[in-house]
Parts: structure tokens; sequence; C-alpha cells
């Protein structure tokens, strides 16, 4: 298969280096040249960690979006979400209206955000797209050209567009891990980066800025109280995935099965022991700044979404809503100016009947 993979930071730099021990073809993409030069400078990836240490050559490094997905099979987009709209111009544009789109990860909302993105940008032609849950590996690029790779999903939730069957079946070509789920708004309900990250970034924001980030997240950050307004947060997550007809665990379980809490946990409801355990996220520092993705991404496109979600499901959702405020009055940021509202998900006016038959068709 003829992979081109779309961005090039540590997720992207992580399946490149997976998607080609496994013999696939790969073009590698990125919008910005000096993002990439490193890359094209040593002739590859250089990865370690989960996937042994090795060095990755795709056939292709490339700021042509045309270039890169030009006789492609499937593009695997491994962008933060901020990105998705931008990316789906991009590929509207290219007139690649029928390669299949794997958004990993679509986050929360991100296939319905991709897909109506990319039907306005082409006057309403739309590719398979389907989405992962969360991204599939845990990884950093600690070096321009080099990316650690500390974790490794052990499985994935794949939820599906109408008309994106191609896709779906790209995306498990590629991650054997990948199971069906019902629609999209099981996997973007089962993103957990929003309930992992949100509590903490608001209730360990001066620590943050105190010491730029020089602390455990997943650990030190995790004191009892963060942990009770996390199980909340989750306790709405779930209740809101029920309305759309959705029985989901809660966020030690699914971890588990990711891999990211330990399988020797037996008491996943015990959160600060799970989620301490687990070796992937152990060594994770705290954001640097209110900058950080965990700030800049995780509301605006965690948080805000979902608040949308739980208004079309006729679910109160207080813990998520004043998380949101609070990050908003944090970081001086209007989340909703440049972030995922249910007009960019393009389900503006819907109801949860309207909305349950735009994603199964």
């Amino acid at each position: 298969m003829h992979v081109a993979v779309i961005g090039a930071g540590a997720g992207g730099a992580a399946a490149v280096a997976e998607v080609t021990l496994a013999g696939h073809r790969v073009s590698l993409w990125n919008r910005s040249e000096r993002t990439l030069e490193p890359f094209i400078a040593r002739g590859g990836v250089e990865y370690e960690g989960v996937l042994g240490e090795g060095f990755a050559e795709p056939g292709l490094m490339t700021a042509d979006i045309g270039h890169a997905i030009d006789g492609a099979d499937v593009a695997l987009v491994c962008l933060p979400t901020l990105s998705h709209v931008a990316v789906a111009r991009d590929l509207a544009r290219a007139g690649a209206h029928r390669l299949p789109v794997v958004l990993n990860p679509g986050h929360t909302g991100g296939a319905l955000e991709f897909s109506h993105a990319y039907a306005v940008a082409s006057g309403g032609a739309i590719p398979p797209v389907a989405e992962f849950h969360t991204l599939s590996y845990i990884a950093r690029k600690y070096q321009p050209a080099r990316v650690t790779i500390t974790g490794r999903a052990k499985f994935l939730r794949l939820g599906v567009l109408p008309g994106g069957e191609a896709a779906a079946a790209a995306a498990t070509v590629l991650y054997p891990v990948a199971q069906r789920v019902g629609d999209v708004l099981d996997s973007s309900l089962s993103n957990l980066n929003m309930v992992l990250h949100a509590p903490g970034a608001v209730l360990g924001a001066a620590w943050v800025e105190a010491t730029r980030g020089d602390f455990t997240f997943y650990v030190q950050g995790m004191t009892p109280g963060v942990i009770r307004v996390m199980r909340q947060l989750d306790a709405e997550r779930i209740a809101v995935a029920a309305a759309f007809g959705h029985a989901l665990p809660g966020v030690a379980a699914e971890m588990q099965r990711y891999g990211t809490v330990e399988p020797w946990v037996t008491d996943t409801d015990d959160l600060l022991n799970a989620i301490a355990s687990g070796e992937a996220n152990r060594r994770i520092r705290a954001p640097d700044s209110l900058e950080h993705r965990y700030y800049r991404e995780d509301f605006g496109h965690g948080l805000l979404p979902f608040i949308e979600l739980a208004r079309i499901a006729g679910v109160p959702t207080p813990v998520a809503e004043a998380l949101y405020r609070l990050g908003g009055a944090l970081t001086g940021t209007d989340f909703a100016a440049a972030g995922r509202t249910a007009t960019t998900m393009g389900i503006e006016g819907m109801d949860r009947a309207a909305l349950l038959r735009r994603v199964r068709g």
C-alpha cells in the first residue's frame, strides 16, 4: 500500500516508522519545510522505543501536498486537530475526492469537522473518511530528526462516516488493533484527552507557570482533588455517549485497553493509582506554558465540541462547561473563535435524531 503520511510531528514520524516497518511505501508531507528539513537532511526518520531502534526512509518527503498524495492509496492524517480544517481544504484543492482519509486521531468531532470543511472547499465532494479515537502512539520528538515512541496502541476505536468504507479498510490494514465501532460519536466521545488533560491543566495552572512544567503531569499532577474533578468530567462524557446509544467504559478502563494503564491494575475505579501506574505516561512532563497543546487543543477542540454534542444530546455538563470557561480565562483565549464548534462540524441546528442520521446514514 502507498501511504501518504500527513504531518511530520511526533505522531507522523512514528507512523512513518511503523508503516515502513510493515512494508508499505510511504510519502511524508508537512506544511512547514522547516519541520521537514532535518528529516530530508538525514534522509529519513530515526526512531527508538517500543518499535525498536532504527531508521525509516520514506520514498518522498515534501511540502507539496499534491505531490505527496500522487498515487497514494490512503492519506493518514497524523496532525494536531487544530490543523484538520486547513488540511481538509488543502486536500480538496488537490482534488483528493476519492482518496480514503484516516484521521489518526480524530480527537472529538474530527471526522465531522474534516468532512464538512472538505465539502465546503470542494463544492460538495467528500472523500471516504474514518477516524481513530486517539493517536496510535505515545511519542515525542526530542531531536528534530528522531522520534521516541514510548507507547503503541493495543486497541483503537475506528469510527467511520457514511461512505467511508474504503477508509475503514485501509485503517484496519495499517492498524490491525483497530476495531470498528458503531459510528463516529462512539469514537469521538472515547477521546480521553479532555478528561486526562483539562482538569490538571486548569487546577495545575499556577504550578505550570511557576515551574515551566517541571513536574510529571500524570503522577505529581494527579492529586486527589484533580482526580475528583476528572471523575465527574468522565461521568459527563459517559452520560453523553449513553444519550446517543453508546455504553462506554470509564477513563482508566479505556486506557487499560489502549495500553497506558498497566494490565496488572485490577481496580480501574482507583483513578489516582491506575493513571500513575502507566509506564508510557509516567515520565511525561507537564505543559511548559499556557500555550501548550493541553490548553490550545484540548479546550477548543476537546471540551468545546464535547459541550456542543452534549447540547444536542440534551445532557447537562456543568463540570465541562466550568473547565472550559476557566481555561479561556486562564489563557485569555476565546476558544470558540477558532475552535471546533457545531458550525465547523456541520451539525449546527441539528437535533439528536438528525445528528444520528448524519453519522449513521
